[in-house]
């Protein structure tokens, strides 16, 4: 009995393990980037459901009580989702938020600069610093989460300020900055820094899972430079123009795409110049989520083939910490396949 009871003492002793934060990302290769970096303390919750549209997405109540609840939000930017935008200034300081593409070290283009990257080869890797030291650098003055340059809830390329719907005009900043891996590589040590910050208990574990998920990346990244290489010279087209950084990490050449904005349908003088500039293009790819006629009349009577529907968001992927890795394969093997000689 003497034993039981000092067992118990001690059990009582010990300080209790601090929960983890609870938090919510926006699409699902944000979510399977914080899910690397909590481990098995924690499971970050996804809004994006299943086969939507991360510009037009409409929150159910359920997840909106979920945001609400949130210790963390981390997402892309209101570029990419701008109805989390709104819910997010609805709810005043709320939760702590963390803005990747404001992060410290994230490379960032304009849609204006995708075909240079890619007649460039590919832009070279420096961005991929050491973006621990920028990120020690940047002091976290404001709290530890990055959301500046955002205070009248605008984002510029969106275009609608009376509240319309989003067409996510393919101008200006480029939001899909996840399809650069070597971003990916900088989000993690961001997310663990931030995570790290709200739950000091558990820092050093957020730190080591960021850096063994880094080193899975960065071995991916030469998988799929590897796959890639062969058809660096072969054009193709796409759905919507998504795929600036994957195209400018990888040297690939995309030469237009069929719809100018997310929500439009391509209008009969487009296709008709789309179609003038074939020449030369070896595939269109068409894109889950959205109607594949446009893109199988545009190539109609001609040699361009018609490749199977690229994933941009991760929007048909199961969420979980394999779905990063799983997209941008799923995008170079869908690529290849349809690209190869």
């Amino acid at each position: 009995m003497r034993y039981i009871i000092s067992l118990f003492l001690a059990s009582t002793a010990l300080p209790a393990m601090a929960d983890a934060p609870r938090v919510v990302t926006d699409i699902p290769p944000v979510q399977s980037l914080v899910a690397q970096v909590m481990g098995d303390l924690g499971e970050p919750a996804v809004l994006l459901e299943k086969g939507a549209n991360a510009h037009s997405f409409q929150m159910r109540p359920s997840q909106a009580a979920e945001l609400a609840e949130a210790d963390l939000v981390v997402w892309i930017g209101p570029q990419l989702t701008p109805w989390l935008d709104r819910a997010l200034q609805g709810l005043g300081e709320g939760a702590e938020r963390l803005t990747l593409l404001d992060a410290p070290g994230t490379y960032r283009q304009d849609f204006a600069d995708h075909d240079a990257k890619a007649e460039d080869g590919g832009h070279d890797h420096d961005h991929d610093h050491d973006h621990e030291a920028e990120t020690e650098a940047a002091g976290h003055s404001d709290g530890g989460h990055f959301d500046e340059g955002h205070e009248d809830g605008g984002h510029e390329d969106e275009g609608h300020e009376d509240g319309g719907h989003e067409d996510h005009a393919h101008s200006g900043l480029d939001p899909h900055a996840w399809l650069d891996p070597a971003n990916g590589r900088v989000w993690l040590d961001v997310i663990a820094a931030e995570l790290g910050r709200i739950d000091p208990d558990n820092a050093a574990a957020y730190q080591a899972n960021a850096e063994a998920a880094r080193a899975r990346i960065t071995a991916l990244d030469g998988e799929l430079s590897a796959i890639l290489g062969p058809v660096r010279d072969r054009p193709f087209m796409v759905e919507h123009d998504a795929y600036g950084y994957f195209a400018g990490h990888y040297g690939l050449s995309v030469k237009g795409s069929v719809r100018l904005g997310d929500a439009t349908e391509p209008g009969a003088a487009h296709l008709a110049d789309l179609r003038s500039g074939l020449e030369g293009v070896v595939c269109v790819f068409p894109e889950a989520g959205h109607d594949p006629k446009s893109t199988a009349l545009l190539i109609e009577g001609t040699d361009v083939r018609l490749g199977s529907a690229l994933d941009p968001e991760g929007s048909m992927i199961d969420p979980g910490p394999d779905a990063y890795e799983t997209l941008l394969r799923a995008l170079a093997g869908t690529l290849t396949d349809c690209l190869a000689p």
